[in-house]
């Protein structure tokens, strides 16, 4: 079964934090296909700046980056009042346990494994979303 279709009247906004062009440029346009409204942040810098002034619904937190990594700014965006009920997909290539529960720890939501699918990802960001709408 596909997704519902989302008006964009209220469509949710993901904000993509991705250090890869090629991975924001698939993630953005299935989710644009999908219904959502779409930002994109090049690093976990941008990315929170980004958070806080636009409050996205939902922040996909690829976790592997240089600078600021995905664990960091996931940590720092749920400590802030500002950006602390915003949901998290943390995206990354480890897939081992530790991984999962890092990412957990940090205040991420949903763990999605690299390579995923972008109909996968939109699953996590569709349950993410109607999670916290709960």
């Amino acid at each position: 079964m596909g997704q519902p279709a989302i008006s964009p009247a209220d469509a949710p906004l993901v904000l993509i934090v991705d250090d890869g062009d090629d991975n924001r440029l698939m993630y953005r346009d299935y989710l644009e296909s999908a219904g959502y409204r779409v930002a994109e942040a090049e690093d976990a810098t941008v990315g929170i700046a980004l958070a806080k002034e636009l409050h996205p619904s939902i922040v996909v937190m690829d976790l592997s980056m240089p600078g600021i990594d995905g664990w960091e700014a996931t940590k720092l965006l749920k400590a802030d009042p500002t950006t602390s009920t915003i949901g998290i997909v943390a995206l990354s290539a480890f897939r081992e346990p530790e991984s999962r529960r890092r990412a957990k720890e940090a205040g991420a939501d949903f763990f999605v494994a690299k390579p995923c699918l972008p109909k996968e990802l939109a699953l996590h960001v569709s349950e993410c979303i109607r999670r916290r709408k709960a």
